[in-house]
This record gives structure tokens, C-alpha cells and sequence, in this order.
């Protein structure tokens, strides 16, 4: 059986993935890493985040919650996206 084999429009395969076993998978379409890889290859760590207390609309913040597990970091990807569409804004924008 194929993945999503039989299953609805918007149905998961989700349990039988669950059930597989690492034989069961097949990866013969990945590469294989060499040493090109790993000689170009960088490690690359995320940017330090501050904790901090912040307000937000109870309606907003329940919308994100309901987005399920990781909303805190949606929230941020938010701010971060509306921090870079208008980065170059400022840049450009005279200095009082």
C-alpha cells in the first residue's frame, strides 16, 4: 500500500505511519551523505531569544493557541516577518 493510499480528501495517514517499523521505510530515493557534504557543510545554531512578559488580545492569543503546540513561535515568526518586510523601510526612511 502506498502512502495515503485509500484515504479522503484531508484524511492523515498518521496512525498507520505510527505503526511502521524503520524497515518499512523506504529511502532509497536520499542520496548518501559523502565527504563533499561534510566538508561544506556549517553548523548553524539559532539566534539567542529573551524571555520577556507581553500583552497581547485575549482573542488573538487564543487564536494562535489554537493553531496547536508551538503558537509562542508563530508568534514570533509573525514579528519577525513584519520586522523584515518593513527592515528596509527604515533603512531608507530619513533620520529626524
Amino acid at each position: 500500500m502506498q502512502l495515503g493510499e485509500g484515504l479522503e480528501q484531508g484524511q492523515s495517514d498518521l496512525e498507520r505511519l505510527k505503526n511502521m517499523s524503520d524497515d518499512d521505510i523506504d529511502c532509497s530515493d536520499i542520496p548518501a551523505l559523502d565527504d563533499d557534504f561534510f566538508k561544506n557543510a556549517k553548523i548553524v545554531t539559532p539566534p539567542a531569544k529573551e524571555q520577556l512578559t507581553i500583552r497581547l488580545d485575549n482573542d488573538m492569543l487564543e487564536w494562535f493557541k489554537n493553531q496547536g503546540k508551538g503558537y509562542q513561535t508563530r508568534i514570533n515568526s509573525v514579528l519577525r516577518a513584519y520586522y523584515d518586510a518593513h527592515q528596509s523601510q527604515s533603512q531608507n526612511s530619513p533620520k529626524p
